[in-house]
């Protein structure tokens, strides 16, 4: 059966593999980023899978806009059967030296948006009986490293939404899990190489090699395309069964 999905930040890395790979099931997409040409990317792949899209440039650090997004959504297509939250910003920077508003801005977009529209989304998926949610956390939901400890804060709490909302969806058939990646080369990893170089006084490579990718057994990036399996996985009608957990994708970081 087709579904209509809505991706939040879906028009570049783990995002765009994601909506990518639902296309290609021929799924209805409402495809949303802040890109430039994130209009663009998302006509592009819906014109190549010949499925019907949305795009949306909302900022979900803003209820207001999350809200026009979904009602904008539930215009076009009724209602949304699919979410995957997968829009999130990081800063890195020790904790004495961490800005409040990069805090509340990471807080918002990675926690506060998927437990809005995992809410506004709530209605459709109990009317018909069916819904899929599932939200991208990280490893570092599981585990923590030090300078990122609003990013770590976020996705902690982001595996206790998830389980609330899936002891909540089960009468209706809404399951809630979350894939946890480790790194995925993906332009959040790109803006944190700066920061990372400057507090470790390494260069690029030794921070790649020595910090990011130091805690995985396997010594490379994950795929988002890997990302985007699990997610169709969970996605699938017959993962009805499955709710509440934490998927990691990690490279065996979280065995250690």
């Amino acid at each position: 059966m087709k579904r209509t999905v809505l991706i939040t930040g879906s028009t570049s890395g783990i995002g765009k593999a994601i909506a990518i790979a639902f296309a290609k099931l021929g799924h209805s997409i409402i495809f949303h980023g802040l890109e430039e040409d994130g209009a663009e990317i998302a006509a592009n792949i819906a014109k190549e899978y010949s499925i019907q899209y949305l795009f949306s440039n909302a900022n979900v650090l803003y209820p207001e806009q999350i809200e026009t997004l979904v009602r904008q959504a539930n215009q076009t297509f009724g209602g949304i059967d699919i979410l995957v939250n997968n829009a999130g910003i990081q800063h890195v920077a020790p904790l004495d030296e961490f800005p409040i508003e990069k805090w509340n801005a990471i807080l918002g977009i990675n926690l506060t948006a998927p437990f809005l529209l995992s809410k506004l989304c709530w209605s459709w998926m109990k009317q018909n009986q069916f819904g899929r949610i599932i939200h991208i956390a990280s490893a570092h939901g599981m585990v923590a490293s030090e300078h990122k400890s609003a990013y770590v804060a976020s996705k902690h709490g982001l595996l206790g939404l998830t389980k609330t909302i899936a002891l909540e969806g089960a009468p209706y058939n809404i399951t809630c899990n979350a894939v946890c990646p480790g790194f995925v080369h993906t332009p959040i990893i790109d803006k944190q190489l700066a920061s990372l170089q400057e507090i470790h006084h390494m260069s690029k490579e030794e921070v790649i090699e020595n910090v990011l990718l130091q805690k995985q057994a396997v010594k490379k990036f994950i795929s988002a395309e890997l990302i985007a399996n699990a997610v169709l996985f969970l996605a699938q009608e017959q993962a009805d069964a499955i709710t509440g957990i934490a998927l990691p994708v990690e490279g065996g970081w979280i065995a250690q």
